[in-house]
């Protein structure tokens, strides 16, 4: 089962389903290289059970790109960081853009490990969801009746409850009937930036293009810093974009009118993800993993800089504090955006003191010109 492009807005509310990444996957492998262990060898993460994670936003910085080796490689390539925070689970707010205020910690990581794993969790999160409805809830389509289908009978089922993500085949389709390829159907697979390559027409004749041009498509955060989208580029660390408008046109022309999916709406969501490991009847969810944390949250958490001051933990790690000092998140009426955190009084209140007097001034100046005017005309007179 791959994870839908259709449905990823499917996931926004599902903030308690189960999720895990493989510590032998690419982003296990690349966390928990990074772990921070106790003098046990052993890393203690039964607190984050009682967490959620909640997106705070993303940003952009600059840095040398050192694996440029070749005349046409990108010298000043394009770091994108994402800030999250873990949340009490019994405060956390879908609705606020902060998640909770107090008892939390924020953390940063790049972009690429953060949609990674998120990605990763999620479409584990829909196979948890379809093995259960299908084993104890509504479409288990269990019938002896001899003209009963039981692809149908889960098609059905699934459509009706909006769970498309479980849905391998429409049954209602012809066997062997061709499908559109669909590049951006495992959308976990562009949360690093790879080279993409812009279908035929049906006359088998591809568009001209310049000679050897190649475009590339990957995740970047928006001007305010509260959503990701997708972007088409021209080099492959992602920081040039084909056009103005985010490759957006671009990719347009080159695939004959198409759309470039998330180029317009958020990649992720802003729910409440709990860490909480759920535990299924058949207890399929390994002996091993005692501690009842998502790994998906341990390997986040494993990677990300860190600033606890707002934990309340006795042992807080805030090494990451003053690097998050200069990617502030300010939200306004709801929203994420980059920024200063909090005014800068002393400067409000030299503007505002500069703005009156400038006004004073200006009316002085004027009251003299007026008043110089009407000595010239009794000097005339």
């Amino acid at each position: 089962m791959k994870l839908s492009l259709a449905l990823v807005s499917s996931i926004f509310g599902a903030a308690n389903a189960t999720a895990s990444i493989s510590a032998t996957s690419t982003v296990g492998q690349k966390v928990l290289s990074k772990a921070r262990r106790l003098e046990q060898n052993e890393v203690d993460y039964t607190w984050v059970a009682d967490m959620s994670l909640k997106f705070q936003g993303c940003y952009h910085t600059q840095q040398w790109n050192d694996e440029a080796n070749g005349e046409d490689d990108v010298r000043i390539s394009t770091a994108k960081l994402v800030r999250f925070r873990l949340c009490p689970t019994a405060t956390c707010s879908m609705t606020d853009a902060a998640g909770c205020s107090s008892g939390y910690g924020d953390y940063i990581i790049d972009m690429e490990t953060y949609l990674e794993a998120y990605f990763e969790a999620v479409q584990q999160d829909q196979e948890y969801n379809c093995r259960y409805e299908e084993e104890y809830g509504d479409c288990a389509c269990d019938a002896d009746d001899d003209g009963f289908d039981e692809d149908i009978c889960k098609y059905e089922c699934y459509m009706g409850k909006g769970m498309e993500y479980c849905v391998d085949r429409n049954p209602y389709e012809e066997e062997g009937q061709e499908k559109e390829e669909n590049q951006f159907e495992n959308l976990r697979e562009f949360a690093e930036c790879r080279e993409y390559e812009f279908p035929e027409n049906d006359d088998g004749n591809r568009r001209k293009l310049e000679e050897e041009a190649k475009y590339y498509v990957g995740a970047y955060c928006a001007e305010n810093g509260g959503h990701i989208y997708l972007g088409l580029f021209t080099d492959d660390t992602c920081s040039q974009f084909a056009d103005s408008y985010g490759g957006t046109e671009t990719f347009s022309a080159l695939s004959y009118g198409k759309s470039l999916p998330y180029s317009d709406s958020t990649m992720i969501g802003s729910e409440c993800m709990s860490c909480k490991e759920a535990q299924d009847n058949n207890n399929n969810n390994g002996d091993e993993d005692a501690d009842a944390v998502k790994e998906s949250c341990e390997q986040l958490y494993e990677a990300a800089g860190k600033c606890e001051a707002n934990l309340g933990s006795s042992s807080p790690n805030n090494y990451g504090c003053n690097f998050m000092e200069g990617v502030k998140i300010v939200r306004k009426n709801g929203a994420i955006v980059r920024g200063a955190a909090t005014k800068n009084t002393s400067a409000s209140i030299f503007i505002g003191l500069f703005a009156c007097s400038f006004v004073l001034l200006g009316g002085y100046v004027y009251y003299l010109k007026t008043k110089l005017d009407r000595a010239k005309i009794n000097l005339s007179e």
